[in-house]
């Protein structure tokens, strides 16, 4: 007999559906109660209030990743839009002084970027725009002394995403890669990706996927991001563990141990407005800590997907709907 799935929020596979509507994004960006949770997980909709916003972050000894939120651009002059606006953004992290300060090998100013909002869903040569688009911005972020991530996105476009990633490591071998523990084949994408300074962000996984493809009930993707984690520590690369789960963080001490990795050799990952009092106590363990700061006005996508995540947010939604004035 088949086992009930568990997921962590029953409402996950309605609300993963919802972020794809246009009708329900409509309702939901139109309620002004909205923006009471969005600013909680997004850093404001242009890049001054996301510098505004790292400033904090920096000073009490994290890093940050920042993401211009965005994607599944459909045409050249968006894609092109967001390599401007990614070029200003790097550009701008490039003049902190936190750009020089990479004494220990770990750059403290990150871009996380989509490859699909970079063109690679255009059709025609979409593969060799986003490849092209992702690798000037590479080039920039070497220059301003800023690291560079690109973001896994739903299980389609996983193949063609670390390919890409493969290719621009020959000029930009610190360019990270997220995979999802979610998906069946992450453990094997992990022992191909833990090579010598590869960098690795670890997550379970926001996008709804059918089982054919990922775990679906909580235990199963716990134990798989637990598996993969093993992998990447056992590794030459440089893991990131972006999790919020208790019993995740736990593992990690454990595991340096084992491995004999030095502080600078792996770091916790949250999202920005979650759990940040956790992220101060790693900080102040001296870990290092990253914090992924989103911002733009295609937020969305990304908003829906973190109330997907953890019933908290969505309580704190609609008890904000039901009791606005």
């Amino acid at each position: 007999m088949k086992a009930p799935t568990v997921l962590a929020n029953p409402l996950r596979p309605a609300i993963l559906a919802a972020a794809r509507s246009s009708r329900v994004k409509r309702a939901v960006t139109g309620a002004p109660v909205t923006r009471k949770l969005v600013d909680r997980f997004v850093a404001g909709e242009n890049r001054e209030s996301a510098l505004a916003a790292i400033r904090e972050i920096l000073d009490s000894g994290r890093s940050v990743s920042i993401d211009f939120l965005g994607e599944d651009t459909r045409d050249a002059a968006g894609a092109q839009a967001t390599v401007d606006e990614y070029l200003a953004l790097v550009a701008d992290l490039g003049a902190l002084p936190e750009a020089a300060d990479g004494t220990s090998g770990v750059r403290r100013l990150e871009v996380s970027m989509k490859l699909s909002a970079l063109g690679l869903a255009l059709a025609g040569d979409g593969r060799r725009i986003a490849t092209d688009n992702a690798r000037t911005i590479c080039a920039a972020a070497e220059a301003a002394g800023v690291w560079v991530t690109v973001d896994a996105e739903d299980h389609t476009t996983t193949d063609s995403t670390l390919a890409i990633v493969r290719e621009l490591r020959n000029d930009y071998p610190w360019l990270g890669a997220v995979v999802q523990s979610y998906l069946r084949r992450t453990e094997d994408d992990c022992r191909a990706l833990a090579g010598p300074g590869s960098r690795v962000r670890l997550c379970k996984g926001a996008y709804r996927e059918p089982e054919s493809e990922a775990f679906q009930d909580r235990a199963a993707v716990d134990a798989s991001y637990l598996r993969c984690l093993g992998i990447l520590m056992d590794g030459s690369g440089y893991p990131m563990v972006a999790s919020h789960d208790p019993a995740v963080i736990d593992a990690v001490a454990p595991l340096v141990g084992r491995t004999g990795r030095a502080a600078d050799a792996y770091e916790h990952q949250m999202l920005f407005g979650i759990r940040d009092v956790e992220q101060r106590r790693l900080a102040n363990e001296d870990k290092q800590v990253r914090v992924y700061v989103p911002y733009g006005s295609q937020w969305y996508a990304y908003f829906m997907r973190r109330l997907a995540e953890r019933p908290s947010n969505l309580r704190f939604f609609l008890r904000s709907v039901v009791t606005r004035d």
